[in-house]
């Protein structure tokens, strides 16, 4: 068989699939795996952009382990432990959550990825006081090399904690995942055009401001879309009778028309033109910039935080420190116009607190993420090596499922606990079960 990522950009042939449908039958497959003399990589929504599950070994699909195994509640803050199978995809979570008056603190704004997938490559969202959804992982179940199950948690086998809830499935393969969910909250969220000036000048106001703050900047203009969202109770614009009722109906026919008309629809036709057309990208960027109307509307915080992607697209992102977002903003706009390159693609800008997580590319400092994408039908090599240049020089941190180029020698000096994973990994899978090209280039072993 062939396995092909969501982007299309990887591909492997493994020696065989397996989808278990159990923990017990996820460690008979490691163990057979192992006698067979194969590596192992798991895989959920392949939604990646760098070979994280390719194998030619066994590749194991998590889509079966989707369970939810308990709900442990505490009384007095409203918070939640979250038990659930490793291949629960994240939209089924939240729609397990929300049933149950929960939500997660922050989330990215996709919702197709494996709860494992997510935090194993550092899925985040944006806001300054809200981490990644690694931060979030309080326990980990963790199928090692020899089939056996290990339970891993910041009081329990500490090092195999740190390295398994964000460290590419090095160490294992995860069975179960422990998030702390809160109590369910709205956002109210307040999208506006701005000049991309505008923003930079006023860009530390606007992340303090607001709890989730990120925005889009069109390349060959100076035009940005900013998003705005505040946390405020659940169903607090609820209202009543046929005003709610008219007021949501509304509301879901804008989301339709935004999501799937403007977002999808209507930017897969720019997408194509611009590929057929180069010349005319700066012209429909700029039409795109001009007309993006304001809104502003409260819903349940997965449905503001969680978009639907229909236009298929190449994706490199980069972590810099958070002062540096005008410098790097500013030399990408001017390669753009140095060179005339084609890209249809706005780029992505979003913020993160510093945290502790060891392979977190928010570790130790406050940080920006930069995410330049292509639409999958262009070439991508050029830009994106541009922006990889401009990325390092103030010392940036790729992405672990985006594109990119870095190995461990660069990433050593990225990361303080860095040595510390790689020892952590040594241990737990010493003969490099859990390995392929990809964790051998990053982590050097």
């Amino acid at each position: 068989m062939i396995w092909t990522n969501w982007a299309r950009n990887v591909t492997a042939t493994p020696a065989r699939l397996e989808q278990p449908a159990s923990e017990d039958e996820l460690s008979d497959a490691v163990r057979r795996a192992v006698k067979d003399g194969h590596t192992v990589r798991a895989v959920g929504a392949g939604h990646s952009f760098m070979p994280a599950a390719a194998t030619d070994g066994v590749l194991l699909n998590l889509d079966h382990l989707d369970a939810l195994h308990r709900v442990e509640r505490d009384p007095d803050t409203g918070h939640a432990l979250v038990t659930v199978g490793a291949g629960m995809r994240l939209h089924q979570l939240n729609r397990h959550l929300a049933e149950r008056g929960l939500a997660m603190q922050n989330l990215g704004d996709i919702d197709r990825q494996s709860v494992a997938g997510a935090i194993s490559t550092g899925t985040h969202g944006t806001g300054a006081r809200f981490g990644g959804l690694a931060t979030r992982v309080r326990a980990l179940t963790v199928v090692g090399p020899d089939g056996d199950v290990v339970r891993a948690a910041p009081t329990e086998r500490h090092d195999l904690f740190e390295a398994s809830r964000l460290g590419l499935g090095a160490t294992g393969v995860l069975s179960t995942v422990t998030i702390e969910a809160v109590p369910a909250f709205d956002l109210l969220a307040v999208e506006e055009p701005w000049p991309l000036d505008r923003v930079l000048e006023e860009l530390d106001d606007l992340v303090a401001g607001s709890d989730h703050f990120e925005f889009y900047w069109f390349p060959a203009t100076r035009r940005a879309l900013t998003l705005r969202n505040t946390r405020v109770d659940a169903g607090t614009n609820a209202g009543s009778g046929l005003a709610h009722g008219l007021r949501r109906a509304a509301g879901a026919v804008r989301s339709f028309i935004d999501e799937e008309v403007l977002s999808n629809a209507l930017f897969g036709t720019v997408n194509r033109i611009a590929t057929l057309v180069p010349a005319a990208t700066p012209t429909l960027n700029a039409i795109s910039a001009r007309a993006l109307s304001s809104r502003r509307y409260t819903a349940p915080s997965h449905e503001v935080f969680c978009t639907h992607r229909r236009v298929r697209f190449r994706e490199m992102e980069y972590a810099v420190p958070r002062a540096a977002v005008r410098q790097v903003l500013d030399q990408l706009d001017a390669w753009q116009r140095s060179t005339g390159e084609n890209i249809p693609f706005p780029v992505e800008v979003r913020f993160a607190p510093a945290d502790d997580v060891w392979l977190s590319t928010a570790y130790g400092r406050d940080t920006a993420y930069v995410a330049v994408h292509q639409y999958w039908k262009l070439p991508y090599a050029r830009y994106f090596d541009a922006a990889e240049q401009i990325f390092t020089a103030v010392g940036g941190r790729p992405h672990w499922g985006k594109m990119h180029t870095r190995d461990a020698d660069y990433l050593a000096g990225q990361y303080r606990r860095f040595e510390d994973f790689r020892r952590a990994r040594e241990a737990a899978d010493p003969q490099g079960v859990f390995a392929n090209p990809y964790t051998q280039r990053v982590f050097a072993g």
